[in-house]
C-alpha cells in the first residue's frame, strides 16, 4: 500500500501544470484535483487513504469526495464499511461536465435576457458609437453569429485564406438563416476542405476567388463586420489577438456591399468548376 501511495504522489507531482489548469477551468478545486488524480492510481481507496495519498486534510476529505461525486468525477461504494471511492473515466466525467455547463448556461441565459434586455432596449435609442472594435476570436465569432441572426433579407460573406479554418463554425448559423428564406452569397479564397465546400455550396450561392486578403460579413446592407487581422494575414492587433470592426453605419455598410459586388463579378461560380480540378477543394 505504501508503494502504491508513493506512486500516486509521484503521478500527481508529474501532472502538468496545464492539466491542473484545465481541471480548474472545468470547476475543480485544488483539493478536488489532488484527490481525483490520486484515485486514478488508487481506484478502491477509502477516504482515509485518499486523504493521505493526496495530502488533503482529514477534516476536508469527505467534503471533497462528496463534491467530486456530485460533479460527476467520482463514484462511491457505500455497501462496504468504510466506503470505497472510485474515479470515473475522464470521458464519462467530461460528459457530465458538459451537460451541467449547458444546463447552467441555458438557465443563466434565460434569466439575464429576461432581466437585462428591457434595460438595454430602453437605452438603445441613445447615441452610441457607429463603429466598434472587437478583439479576440470568440468575441468576433459571437458578433458574427449575432449579426447573422438579425439578418432578414440578405447575408454576404467573404472568407479569405487566413480564415478558412473557421468556416465550419459559421455553417450552423448560415443553415438557420437560409432555412428562414434569407439569401446567402459567399466568396471563398484558397484551399478549403472538400466536405466544407460541398456544405457551403448547398447553403449559398458560392463563388471562388484567389488572393483575397480581407474578409467580412454584411447583413441586409446595414450591418458589417470586417476582419482586420491577428491571424496569418491582415492588420495585427498589438496584443496579438484577432481583430475586427463592427458597424451599422449606413455609408460603411453600403461601401462594403459595393466592394463585395465588385469581387463577386470577378469570381468564378462554384457550379462552373469541376471539383477535382479546383485547388480550393483539396483536403
Amino acid at each position: 500500500m505504501a508503494r502504491r501511495a508513493a506512486s500516486s504522489e509521484n503521478s500527481y507531482n508529474e501532472s502538468s501544470d496545464k492539466t491542473r489548469r484545465v481541471l480548474q477551468d472545468l470547476g475543480l478545486t485544488d483539493y478536488e484535483i489532488k484527490v481525483y488524480l490520486a484515485l486514478l492510481d488508487n481506484p478502491d481507496s477509502q477516504a482515509s487513504d485518499a486523504s493521505r495519498i493526496a495530502e488533503v486534510p482529514v477534516s476536508k476529505i469527505y467534503e471533497v469526495l462528496a463534491n467530486l461525486e456530485k460533479k460527476g468525477w467520482v463514484e462511491s461504494q457505500q455497501s462496504t464499511r468504510p466506503a470505497k471511492y472510485y474515479p470515473k473515466s475522464p470521458s464519462t466525467a467530461l460528459q457530465a461536465v458538459r451537460i451541467r455547463l449547458e444546463r447552467e448556461l441555458k438557465s443563466n441565459e434565460e434569466y439575464l435576457l429576461h432581466e437585462l434586455m428591457p434595460r438595454y432596449s430602453r437605452k438603445e435609442s441613445q447615441e452610441r458609437p457607429e463603429i466598434w472594435i472587437v478583439r479576440g476570436e470568440y468575441n468576433i465569432l459571437a458578433k458574427v453569429q449575432e449579426t447573422i441572426d438579425r439578418c432578414k433579407r440578405e447575408i454576404l460573406v467573404v472568407v479569405p485564406t487566413a480564415l478558412n479554418e473557421v468556416i465550419e463554425l459559421v455553417i450552423p448559423a448560415l443553415t438557420e438563416v437560409r432555412n428562414s428564406g434569407v439569401s446567402v452569397r459567399m466568396l471563398l479564397s484558397g484551399q478549403v476542405n472538400k466536405d466544407s465546400l460541398q456544405k457551403l455550396a448547398s447553403l449559398s450561392q458560392l463563388r471562388l476567388k484567389e488572393n483575397m486578403f480581407g474578409g467580412g460579413v454584411i447583413s441586409d446592407a446595414r450591418e458589417v463586420i470586417l476582419f482586420l487581422g491577428g491571424g496569418k494575414e491582415g492588420v495585427a492587433d498589438p496584443s496579438g489577438s484577432a481583430l475586427a470592426i463592427w458597424s451599422d453605419h449606413a455609408g460603411l455598410a453600403s461601401f462594403a456591399r459595393s466592394y463585395f459586388d465588385f469581387l463577386w463579378a470577378e469570381a468564378v461560380p462554384f457550379s462552373e468548376m469541376k471539383t477535382e480540378q479546383t485547388p480550393a477543394t483539396r483536403a
